[in-house]
């Protein structure tokens, strides 16, 4: 069963307002907007808009030219993303599982349970009865594939019904969710329905869109599918439990003590909570709700996962410095969305000089609150044989992708500059190596060198005129060694005369 949304977020900011539909604000004409580079672009539209002339993705001002009474909200993907999974295992009523449909749809897998809701015609009354009971409108349809329920729900009649022997040829080539420049090439060659393309031999439609891989570039893919030639994966839905703790004061706290006092009991809970299912957070939230119905969040992350309460509490303590608790905190509340496992551990018993919080993960921790979590990084090799792409910032205690034995370059200098600096060679000899360059205003003789190496571009990230580049190491008269390169080669087609730059410096 296919499930389609086709106002979630108009529903959601409806819902939101505590509006009806027709009713107040949803009544007069409402756009929902997203900032793009090209300016303010509707992302959602309700229906007296939509009825003034005014469609998604439009600019905002080409709509307000429409419509100079259109009314502007932001719009919230994020939330509307969080809304339909939320959607989606709320639904797993009607099945074993589900999955989502970006961006506005469900999927429902309910093979062979039709008949505990009296058929599949009540089933999807009930499913439209049940989400407009919920404040969403919502078209499903059932179908022996995804693919077909999703053609019917979108393009179909109401709570439409694929029977066996029946065919979706009368419905448009856009129900084989296909992208819009795909369906366009199809209509500009005659293909406007489903039933079309049987019309066209297989191979000829291959060869067309032979270099199209994405599905929904490739009409035959899509159509495969849509028919249950070729299974089509679908990624379910699970609920995650979230480890969460909370405390509900008797009275109102305004004083500091009293709030860490609180934060420790929080934190003594959540450990006991994550020991019980050999879980370590590295993702905490502490959510604090004040009389006045603020709500003060604050969030912390950790370098490696832990359940020591005493480090989580003086963590979050540096975060409660500037917290204005106005009249007073009713409810605390903390929870850890994000859980790695974390082995059970016996102490040493005769350990008694142990110091909590004194590790790698502790310090860490520690400096991130102090500089920020991204001040804390470190270096790593890369894949790329690119000096600048040669290494990558992690996090500093994240496992290393690459090894340093997987990159068999060259002695390279230990100190790159942020960007290669243009220098000036004076004087090359006959065989390309360089004897005299100026770099920032002076004038540097050459007295060895060593190259070249050759680094050719990476064609598959960089464009075709790119040049390749060959690096020497240098040495002028005063010891000093440099790492420089050319640019290029003369009459290779990719510009103009060689240019020379230089790069790191060694020690």
């Amino acid at each position: 069963m296919a499930i389609w949304l086709p106002r979630l977020a108009i529903d959601r900011w409806r819902l939101a307002e505590g509006l009806r539909p027709g009713q107040g604000s949803d009544a007069a004409p409402l756009a929902l907007i997203a900032e793009t580079a090209h300016g303010p672009r509707l992302a959602a539209v309700n229906d007296a808009a939509r009825q003034a002339g005014v469609r998604s993705d439009m600019l905002l001002a080409d709509a307000r030219a429409l419509c100079p009474e259109l009314a502007v909200a932001p719009a919230d993907p994020a939330g509307d993303r969080a809304a339909l999974e939320a959607l989606a295992l709320w639904a797993q009523r009607w099945g074993p599982w589900s999955a989502l449909d970006q961006p506005d749809g469900l999927v429902v897998d309910v093979t062979g349970v039709a008949h505990l809701f009296g058929g599949e015609a009540t089933m999807l009354a009930d499913a439209a009865r049940c989400f407009a009971a919920r404040g969403y409108a919502a078209r499903p349809a059932l179908a022996p594939t995804a693919g077909a329920a999703w053609a019917l729900a979108h393009h179909g009649p109401e709570r439409a019904i694929l029977h066996p022997g029946e065919s979706l040829d009368v419905l448009p080539v856009a129900a084989l969710r296909l992208d819009p420049g795909t369906v366009l090439v199809l209509r500009r060659l005659g293909l406007k329905r489903i039933g079309d393309l049987s019309g066209v031999a297989r191979e000829a439609l291959a060869r067309r869109f032979r270099n199209h891989k994405a599905p929904a570039a490739n009409p035959l893919i899509r159509l495969d599918q849509l028919l249950g030639r070729v299974p089509e994966p679908l990624l379910p839905v699970l609920p995650v439990d979230v480890p969460l703790v909370q405390r509900r004061l008797m009275e109102p706290i305004r004083h500091r003590s009293l709030l860490d006092r609180v934060l420790a009991d929080l934190c003594a809970d959540l450990t006991r909570v994550l020991e019980a299912r050999a879980l370590g957070a590295r993702r905490l939230e502490l959510a604090l709700w004040k009389v006045d119905g603020e709500v003060l969040q604050r969030r912390l992350e950790l370098a490696a996962a832990s359940r020591d309460p005493a480090h989580i509490a003086a963590l979050f303590g540096r975060k409660l410095d500037d917290l204005d608790a106005g009249f007073g905190i009713e409810l605390a509340r903390l929870r850890a969305p994000w859980t790695e496992p974390l082995a059970l551990a016996q102490r040493d018993l005769e350990a008694a000089a142990e110091v909590h919080g004194t590790s790698l993960a502790a310090c860490i921790d520690r400096l991130a609150i102090r500089l920020g979590p991204e001040a804390v990084r470190r270096p790593v090799p890369r894949a790329s044989h690119v000096p600048e792409r040669a290494q990558q910032w992690i996090g500093p205690l994240e496992p290393e992708r690459v090894s340093q034995s997987d990159l068999p370059f060259h002695t390279r200098p230990l100190k790159l500059l942020d960007r290669p600096e243009p220098i000036a060679v004076l004087y090359a000899s006959p065989d390309g190596l360089p004897r005299r360059f100026r770099w920032r205003g002076a004038v540097h003789e050459i007295a060895r060198a060593e190259g070249p190496e050759r680094i050719a571009p990476e064609w598959w990230r960089e464009r075709s005129t790119v040049r390749l580049r060959d690096y020497y190491r240098i040495e002028d008269g005063a010891g000093r060694r440099y790492w420089i390169y050319r640019s290029g080669l003369v009459d290779d087609g990719r510009g103009g005369a060689p240019e020379w730059f230089l790069q790191g410096l060694y020690a």
